[in-house]
Protein backbone atom coordinates (compact mmCIF):
# COMPACT_ATOMS: atom_id res chain seq x y z
CA UNK A 1 0.00 0.00 0.00
CA UNK A 2 1.29 3.09 -0.93
CA UNK A 3 1.92 5.95 1.69
CA UNK A 4 -1.57 8.25 -0.04
CA UNK A 5 -3.28 5.07 0.77
CA UNK A 6 -2.37 4.66 4.04
CA UNK A 7 -2.73 8.47 4.80
CA UNK A 8 -6.12 8.12 3.69
CA UNK A 9 -7.26 5.66 6.35
CA UNK A 10 -5.46 8.02 9.16
CA UNK A 11 -7.52 10.85 7.66
CA UNK A 12 -10.53 8.11 7.66
CA UNK A 13 -9.85 7.09 11.40
CA UNK A 14 -10.21 10.72 12.54
CA UNK A 15 -13.12 11.65 10.79
CA UNK A 16 -14.74 8.60 12.09
CA UNK A 17 -13.64 9.29 15.51
CA UNK A 18 -14.67 13.34 15.91
CA UNK A 19 -18.25 12.07 13.80
CA UNK A 20 -18.86 10.14 16.69
CA UNK A 21 -17.83 12.25 19.11
CA UNK A 22 -19.99 15.01 17.37
CA UNK A 23 -22.94 12.46 17.78
CA UNK A 24 -22.77 11.37 21.01
CA UNK A 25 -21.52 14.82 22.60
CA UNK A 26 -18.08 13.16 23.71
CA UNK A 27 -15.30 10.49 23.37
CA UNK A 28 -11.83 9.86 23.60
CA UNK A 29 -11.10 12.20 20.35
CA UNK A 30 -7.07 13.24 21.50
CA UNK A 31 -6.23 9.42 21.25
CA UNK A 32 -7.53 9.10 17.48
CA UNK A 33 -5.71 12.59 16.18
CA UNK A 34 -2.54 11.13 17.70
CA UNK A 35 -2.82 7.90 17.14
CA UNK A 36 -4.85 7.57 13.75
CA UNK A 37 -1.52 7.20 11.06
CA UNK A 38 0.29 4.71 13.64
CA UNK A 39 -2.88 2.43 13.24
CA UNK A 40 -2.89 3.26 9.43
CA UNK A 41 0.44 2.02 9.33
CA UNK A 42 -0.40 -1.16 11.37
CA UNK A 43 -3.16 -2.11 9.61
CA UNK A 44 -2.57 -0.76 6.29
CA UNK A 45 1.14 -1.94 5.51
CA UNK A 46 3.25 -3.30 8.52
CA UNK A 47 1.53 -6.11 9.80
CA UNK A 48 0.95 -9.16 8.23
CA UNK A 49 -2.43 -10.42 9.11
CA UNK A 50 -4.56 -12.82 7.47
CA UNK A 51 -7.10 -11.55 4.61
CA UNK A 52 -11.00 -11.76 5.83
CA UNK A 53 -13.17 -12.82 3.00
CA UNK A 54 -15.42 -9.97 3.66
CA UNK A 55 -15.84 -7.10 6.80
CA UNK A 56 -17.57 -8.97 10.02
CA UNK A 57 -20.28 -7.63 11.61
CA UNK A 58 -19.80 -7.82 15.47
CA UNK A 59 -21.63 -10.65 17.78
CA UNK A 60 -23.25 -9.75 20.54
CA UNK A 61 -21.51 -9.91 23.95
CA UNK A 62 -21.85 -13.86 25.22
CA UNK A 63 -20.21 -14.03 27.58
CA UNK A 64 -16.39 -14.15 29.18
CA UNK A 65 -13.92 -17.31 28.01
CA UNK A 66 -15.22 -20.63 29.91
CA UNK A 67 -14.45 -24.06 29.62
CA UNK A 68 -18.68 -23.91 29.38
CA UNK A 69 -19.17 -21.24 27.07
CA UNK A 70 -19.00 -22.13 23.71
CA UNK A 71 -20.61 -19.57 22.54
CA UNK A 72 -17.59 -17.05 23.15
CA UNK A 73 -15.62 -15.79 20.35
CA UNK A 74 -12.03 -13.74 20.48
CA UNK A 75 -12.15 -10.66 19.00
CA UNK A 76 -8.65 -11.36 17.78
CA UNK A 77 -10.58 -13.08 14.81
CA UNK A 78 -10.83 -9.47 13.42
CA UNK A 79 -7.55 -9.66 12.85
CA UNK A 80 -7.71 -12.95 10.82
CA UNK A 81 -6.52 -16.46 11.51
CA UNK A 82 -3.50 -17.37 13.06
CA UNK A 83 -0.59 -18.67 10.82
CA UNK A 84 3.08 -19.49 12.01
CA UNK A 85 3.90 -17.41 9.44
CA UNK A 86 1.16 -14.52 10.61
CA UNK A 87 1.62 -11.54 12.61
CA UNK A 88 0.08 -11.21 16.17
CA UNK A 89 -1.39 -7.83 17.34
CA UNK A 90 -1.50 -7.18 21.49
CA UNK A 91 -3.62 -3.50 21.94
CA UNK A 92 -2.63 -2.41 25.44
CA UNK A 93 -4.37 0.77 26.29
CA UNK A 94 -8.02 -0.34 26.44
CA UNK A 95 -9.41 2.91 26.32
CA UNK A 96 -8.33 3.69 22.37
CA UNK A 97 -11.04 0.97 21.34
CA UNK A 98 -12.90 3.48 19.31
CA UNK A 99 -9.66 4.05 17.46
CA UNK A 100 -9.02 0.44 17.02
CA UNK A 101 -12.81 -0.24 15.62
CA UNK A 102 -12.72 2.82 13.52
CA UNK A 103 -9.33 1.48 11.75
CA UNK A 104 -10.85 -1.39 11.28
CA UNK A 105 -13.27 -0.24 9.53
CA UNK A 106 -11.22 1.87 7.38
CA UNK A 107 -9.25 -1.36 6.10
CA UNK A 108 -12.86 -3.74 5.42
CA UNK A 109 -12.04 -5.59 8.72
CA UNK A 110 -15.06 -4.16 10.96
CA UNK A 111 -18.67 -3.72 9.19
CA UNK A 112 -19.28 -0.16 8.18
CA UNK A 113 -22.12 0.16 10.09
CA UNK A 114 -20.58 -1.26 13.52
CA UNK A 115 -20.12 1.69 15.85
CA UNK A 116 -24.00 2.39 15.70
CA UNK A 117 -23.60 -0.46 18.43
CA UNK A 118 -20.89 1.70 20.53
CA UNK A 119 -20.97 1.22 24.08
CA UNK A 120 -24.21 0.08 23.84
CA UNK A 121 -26.01 -2.83 26.60
CA UNK A 122 -25.11 -6.17 24.93
CA UNK A 123 -22.43 -4.95 22.20
CA UNK A 124 -18.93 -6.19 22.38
CA UNK A 125 -17.70 -2.39 20.87
CA UNK A 126 -17.55 -1.59 24.46
CA UNK A 127 -16.15 1.43 25.61
CA UNK A 128 -12.85 -0.27 27.09
CA UNK A 129 -12.13 -2.64 25.06
CA UNK A 130 -11.98 -6.13 26.34
CA UNK A 131 -10.90 -9.82 24.80
CA UNK A 132 -13.91 -10.04 23.08
CA UNK A 133 -14.13 -6.84 21.40
CA UNK A 134 -12.73 -6.53 17.47
CA UNK A 135 -9.21 -6.68 17.38
CA UNK A 136 -8.41 -7.33 21.16
CA UNK A 137 -6.84 -10.56 21.45
CA UNK A 138 -6.92 -10.10 25.46
CA UNK A 139 -8.05 -7.80 28.19
CA UNK A 140 -5.10 -5.46 29.22
CA UNK A 141 -6.68 -5.18 33.24
CA UNK A 142 -5.28 -2.49 34.44
CA UNK A 143 -2.87 -0.15 32.29
CA UNK A 144 0.47 -1.81 30.88
CA UNK A 145 -0.49 -5.51 31.13
CA UNK A 146 -0.69 -6.91 27.19
CA UNK A 147 2.76 -6.28 26.65
CA UNK A 148 3.59 -8.83 29.68
CA UNK A 149 1.06 -11.08 27.97
CA UNK A 150 2.54 -10.56 24.69
CA UNK A 151 5.72 -11.56 25.37
CA UNK A 152 4.41 -14.97 27.03
CA UNK A 153 3.30 -15.52 23.28
CA UNK A 154 6.34 -14.85 21.70
CA UNK A 155 8.36 -16.66 23.42
CA UNK A 156 5.86 -19.68 22.74
CA UNK A 157 5.95 -18.82 19.19
CA UNK A 158 9.89 -18.25 19.26
CA UNK A 159 10.05 -22.12 20.72
CA UNK A 160 7.79 -23.44 17.94
CA UNK A 161 9.79 -21.98 15.44
CA UNK A 162 6.83 -19.82 14.25
CA UNK A 163 8.22 -16.93 12.25
CA UNK A 164 5.40 -13.88 12.57
CA UNK A 165 5.74 -10.61 14.41
CA UNK A 166 3.98 -9.83 17.29
CA UNK A 167 3.26 -6.17 17.43
CA UNK A 168 2.06 -4.20 20.92
CA UNK A 169 0.61 -0.81 20.79
CA UNK A 170 0.98 1.08 23.90
CA UNK A 171 0.45 4.84 24.63
CA UNK A 172 3.32 6.51 26.85
CA UNK A 173 1.53 7.09 30.16
CA UNK A 174 2.53 3.05 30.19
CA UNK A 175 6.10 3.71 30.83
CA UNK A 176 5.18 5.14 34.48
CA UNK A 177 4.24 1.53 35.38
CA UNK A 178 6.85 -0.80 36.98
CA UNK A 179 5.26 -3.77 35.12
CA UNK A 180 6.24 -2.01 31.61
CA UNK A 181 9.82 -1.97 32.30
CA UNK A 182 9.98 -5.74 34.17
CA UNK A 183 8.19 -7.09 30.70
CA UNK A 184 11.21 -5.25 28.60
CA UNK A 185 13.36 -6.56 31.10
CA UNK A 186 11.98 -10.46 30.16
CA UNK A 187 12.13 -9.92 26.29
CA UNK A 188 15.33 -8.51 26.39
CA UNK A 189 16.78 -11.45 28.58
CA UNK A 190 14.91 -13.97 26.10
CA UNK A 191 15.81 -12.35 22.98
CA UNK A 192 12.44 -12.11 21.77
CA UNK A 193 13.37 -10.70 18.57
CA UNK A 194 10.11 -11.12 16.89
CA UNK A 195 8.27 -8.56 18.92
CA UNK A 196 7.94 -5.08 18.38
CA UNK A 197 6.25 -2.33 20.44
CA UNK A 198 4.91 1.23 18.74
CA UNK A 199 3.94 3.77 21.28
CA UNK A 200 1.95 6.78 20.84
CA UNK A 201 4.12 9.64 23.00
CA UNK A 202 1.65 12.04 22.83
CA UNK A 203 2.64 13.52 26.50
CA UNK A 204 -0.88 12.85 28.07
CA UNK A 205 -2.32 10.69 30.30
CA UNK A 206 -5.72 10.79 32.25
CA UNK A 207 -4.54 13.61 34.73
CA UNK A 208 -3.04 16.22 32.69
CA UNK A 209 0.32 16.43 31.17
CA UNK A 210 2.98 13.21 31.33
CA UNK A 211 5.38 15.73 32.75
CA UNK A 212 3.44 17.38 35.61
CA UNK A 213 2.65 13.83 36.89
CA UNK A 214 5.45 11.94 36.52
CA UNK A 215 8.13 12.09 33.60
CA UNK A 216 9.47 9.35 31.60
CA UNK A 217 11.94 11.08 29.23
CA UNK A 218 14.34 10.28 27.58
CA UNK A 219 12.72 7.26 27.10
CA UNK A 220 15.07 5.77 23.58
CA UNK A 221 18.08 5.34 25.82
CA UNK A 222 16.40 4.40 28.51
CA UNK A 223 14.97 1.51 25.97
CA UNK A 224 18.51 1.03 24.66
CA UNK A 225 19.54 0.44 27.92
CA UNK A 226 17.35 -2.19 28.49
CA UNK A 227 18.40 -3.88 25.72
CA UNK A 228 15.84 -3.37 23.22
CA UNK A 229 16.28 -1.93 19.88
CA UNK A 230 14.65 1.61 19.52
CA UNK A 231 13.59 4.23 17.17
CA UNK A 232 11.58 7.51 17.39
CA UNK A 233 9.87 9.58 14.57
CA UNK A 234 6.84 11.99 14.17
CA UNK A 235 4.33 9.14 14.48
CA UNK A 236 2.69 11.70 12.13
CA UNK A 237 4.56 11.38 8.99
CA UNK A 238 3.99 8.28 7.90
CA UNK A 239 7.29 7.61 5.29
CA UNK A 240 8.99 8.07 8.43
CA UNK A 241 6.74 5.92 10.53
CA UNK A 242 6.52 2.49 7.92
CA UNK A 243 10.44 2.84 7.23
CA UNK A 244 10.57 2.15 11.63
CA UNK A 245 8.27 -0.32 11.47
CA UNK A 246 9.98 -2.14 9.13
CA UNK A 247 13.51 -1.60 10.73
CA UNK A 248 11.94 -2.81 13.91
CA UNK A 249 10.48 -6.23 12.30
CA UNK A 250 14.00 -6.67 11.02
CA UNK A 251 16.00 -6.42 13.99
CA UNK A 252 17.76 -9.50 16.00
CA UNK A 253 16.28 -8.08 19.46
CA UNK A 254 13.12 -6.76 20.67
CA UNK A 255 12.20 -3.57 19.10
CA UNK A 256 10.10 -0.37 19.98
CA UNK A 257 9.19 2.53 17.58
CA UNK A 258 8.64 5.25 20.01
CA UNK A 259 6.39 7.67 17.68
CA UNK A 260 5.86 11.47 19.01
CA UNK A 261 2.99 12.44 18.26
CA UNK A 262 0.22 15.59 18.51
CA UNK A 263 -3.15 14.58 20.95
CA UNK A 264 -4.99 18.36 19.16
CA UNK A 265 -3.57 17.22 15.73
CA UNK A 266 -5.88 18.88 12.82
CA UNK A 267 -8.37 20.29 15.51
CA UNK A 268 -7.01 23.54 17.18
CA UNK A 269 -9.86 24.13 19.65
CA UNK A 270 -9.14 20.90 21.52
CA UNK A 271 -5.58 22.67 22.58
CA UNK A 272 -7.11 25.04 24.36
CA UNK A 273 -8.36 22.58 26.56
CA UNK A 274 -4.64 21.41 27.39
CA UNK A 275 -3.57 20.22 29.93
CA UNK A 276 -6.76 18.23 30.46
CA UNK A 277 -7.13 16.23 26.78
CA UNK A 278 -8.17 12.63 27.99
CA UNK A 279 -11.71 12.83 27.36
CA UNK A 280 -13.55 15.34 25.37
CA UNK A 281 -17.18 16.46 26.90
CA UNK A 282 -18.36 19.26 25.28
CA UNK A 283 -19.04 22.24 28.91
CA UNK A 284 -21.47 24.46 26.32
CA UNK A 285 -23.36 24.63 23.34
CA UNK A 286 -21.31 27.56 22.38
CA UNK A 287 -18.11 24.69 22.77
CA UNK A 288 -20.22 21.93 21.02
CA UNK A 289 -20.71 24.63 17.66
CA UNK A 290 -16.58 25.62 18.17
CA UNK A 291 -15.50 21.56 17.45
CA UNK A 292 -18.41 21.03 14.77
CA UNK A 293 -16.76 24.03 12.98
CA UNK A 294 -13.54 22.22 13.57
CA UNK A 295 -14.95 18.79 12.32
CA UNK A 296 -16.22 20.56 9.00
CA UNK A 297 -12.48 21.74 8.63
CA UNK A 298 -11.23 18.78 9.14
CA UNK A 299 -13.45 16.78 6.44
CA UNK A 300 -11.66 18.93 3.83
CA UNK A 301 -8.33 17.51 4.99
CA UNK A 302 -9.56 13.81 4.07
Amino acid sequence: MNHQQIDEIASGIRRRVFEHVMKHDGGYLSQALSSAGIFACLYGDTMNLEPLPAPLEPRPFEGVPASNNHAYESGDRFNGEHRPVSDRFFFSPAHYALVLYAALIEVGRLAPDALDSFNVDGSTLEMIGAEHSPGIATTTGSLAQALSQANGVALARKLRGETGSNWVFMSDGEFQEGQTWEALAFAAYHRLDRLCIVVDANGQQCDGAMTSVMGIEPLLPRLEAFGWDAYEVDGHDTPALTSALASGRDSDRPSAVIARTDPAYLVEPLAARAPLLHYLRFSSDDERRVFADAYQRLLETV
